[in-house]
């Protein structure tokens, strides 16, 4: 954990990190070739590692009343993914993608000296959480996924349209990104980002907002890069889905949403895809609950998750002990 401690001591401002990290969280800064990737740290200085994954155009603030209700004996680590919240955004002509992200992870994992820890993930988060699962099988104790079924095959009749449509957005958002985002008063962004997602409460739209606004002349921005609003080009079968998710080892909780992510899909093939998915998941033995609430109750209400989520890490991942003899 000594470069973890090195890496927060990096960030400006920051106060002590063992009063912050038991309290409000405290942040995070690791290196990438093209800025930094931020976020924040929550526990004590030896707590078997969880790695924290926020939804798409969130921020790890999606995390903030969820880990504090999760077991004291963990150390969560919740980043700010590129091109979102304060983390840096991505050199001109490159896109985002889900490969992208897990690389993301990596180099935070890299930088932290990790060798095995949990997954907690959100939304898009929990697809990044499944893929890096199971890409790297051996590092994943424990993955949660949140609303999501870590997975997202699409068509293969659909995807020529998916993939060109993906890349015409690419290229009309490249064009906005040069010109000036617009500036807000903070009333106005509060109630921009209630208007674009009407089932947060307006207290977790405030809580979204602390890494999702930069303050300019004049008023405020919203941080995330405008890039991380077109389709995702990169696609994959039912077929290869179901074997990178039979290439996950760890335990795997799925938490689904009575009126959430499972009630929305944007292509006609993806509920049948998910309901396969949500049938391999069963058929190895994973957790699967359904909890009452929208895409973001873990949020919006995270009492309602947080018991769940807790159990999970005690009972089915391995023990601290067990943990940090064998980092050493």
């Amino acid at each position: 954990m000594r470069s973890l401690l090195r890496t927060l001591r990096e960030v400006r401002h920051c106060a002590t990190y063992s009063t912050m990290a038991k309290d409000v969280g405290s942040e995070l800064s690791v290196p990438v070739p093209w800025g930094h990737i931020r976020g924040k740290v929550w526990g004590l200085d030896h707590g078997r590692p969880v790695l924290c994954l926020h939804g798409w155009a969130d921020n790890c603030g999606t995390f903030n009343t969820l880990i504090p209700l999760l077991p004291k004996e963990c150390r969560y680590v919740a980043m700010d993914l590129s091109g979102h919240g304060l983390s840096s955004h991505l050199p001109p002509g490159e896109s985002y993608s889900c490969p992208t992200y897990v690389m993301d992870v990596r180099r935070v994992v890299d930088a932290l000296q990790l060798r095995t820890f949990s997954l907690i993930g959100h939304s898009m988060g929990a697809d990044i959480a499944a893929m890096f699962s199971a890409l790297y099988p051996e590092m994943v104790d424990a993955l949660v996924l949140l609303d999501s079924f870590g997975f997202l095959p699409t068509d293969s009749k659909e995807l020529p349209e998916v993939v060109r449509q993906g890349m015409e957005e690419m290229l009309q958002l490249e064009k906005k990104t040069k010109e000036e985002k617009r500036v807000y008063t903070h009333e106005k962004a509060v109630e921009r980002l209630l208007a674009a997602n009407p089932t947060l409460t307006e207290q977790s739209v405030h809580v979204l907002l602390e890494r999702g606004l930069v303050q300019v002349e004049g008023g405020f921005k919203f941080s995330r890069d405008l890039r991380i609003y077109s389709k995702n080009t990169w696609r994959m079968s039912l077929e290869q889905s179901l074997e990178m998710q039979s290439r996950v080892r760890a335990s795997v909780l799925l938490v689904l949403t009575d009126k959430g992510f499972s009630r929305s899909f944007s292509e006609p093939s993806q509920r049948k895809f998910n309901s396969t998915l949500l049938r391999s998941l069963k058929d190895r033995n994973h957790t699967v609950v359904t909890v009452p609430g929208d895409h973001h109750v873990h949020l919006d209400e995270p009492e309602v998750v947080a018991p769940i989520v807790s159990d999970f890490l005690r009972n089915r991942a391995p023990s601290q002990s067990n943990n940090v003899q064998q980092k050493l």
